[in-house]
Parts: C-alpha cells; sequence; structure tokens
C-alpha cells in the first residue's frame, strides 16, 4: 500500500512550503487545466507528490493514534489527580488477599 506525501522537488525537506497544492502547482504550470483532468494528476507529474511505501499496519487508525489517546489519559490523570489503576496481581499481594480473581473498578 501507497501513501502519498507532499514533496517540493524545489525546496529543501527542511523548509516546508506553507503555499496550498494547488498554489505549488498553480506556479510551477499556470495552465494546468488544459493538460490535466485533476489537481493531484498535475500534482503528481510535477514532482509535488511521490508514493511512499509503508507498512499496513501502519495505517490502521487505533495504531496510528494510539499516542494520542495515551497522552489524553495522561493529562486526564494529571487534571483530575488519578493515580494509576493497580493490576490485579498488584493488589492481592498487597492486601494478602487470594482472592486475586475478582474484579477491581477501574477508571480505564
Amino acid at each position: 500500500m501507497a501513501q502519498w506525501l507532499p514533496m517540493n522537488p524545489y525546496q529543501s525537506q527542511a523548509s516546508t512550503d506553507k503555499r496550498t497544492l494547488r498554489e505549488q502547482v498553480d506556479a510551477l504550470l499556470p495552465n494546468w487545466q488544459s493538460w490535466y483532468p485533476s489537481l493531484f494528476d498535475a500534482a503528481h507529474d510535477l514532482g509535488l507528490l511521490r508514493a511512499r511505501v509503508c507498512d499496513l499496519s501502519s495505517l490502521v487508525l487505533s495504531k496510528r493514534h494510539a499516542s494520542i489517546y495515551n497522552d489524553a489519559v495522561q493529562a486526564f490523570r494529571e487534571q483530575w489527580s488519578v493515580e494509576e489503576p493497580e493490576t490485579q496481581a498488584d493488589s492481592a499481594r498487597q492486601s494478602g488477599d487470594d482472592d486475586a480473581h475478582q474484579p477491581h473498578d477501574t477508571l480505564f
């Protein structure tokens, strides 16, 4: 599976172009509508968009947004002074109980 990334061959990768894709294509080929059926086709031919092959698992939204979710959970815990939930084994060792199989209420 390929992922399309904006690339401008006339600029270094360190600097980012704040112009829209349409503005970039217009600057390089002012009359592109007479040559190309779509902005995407013109940008691809001009080298503004290039495909990069990536692992399919990186496209799964749950994996891509896991760090955002973890940051949100951490911010919630900090804001409301919530401690990390204990695992069942940890709470059983601390209390000395044998009912580690009993479910515990957790925030998340």
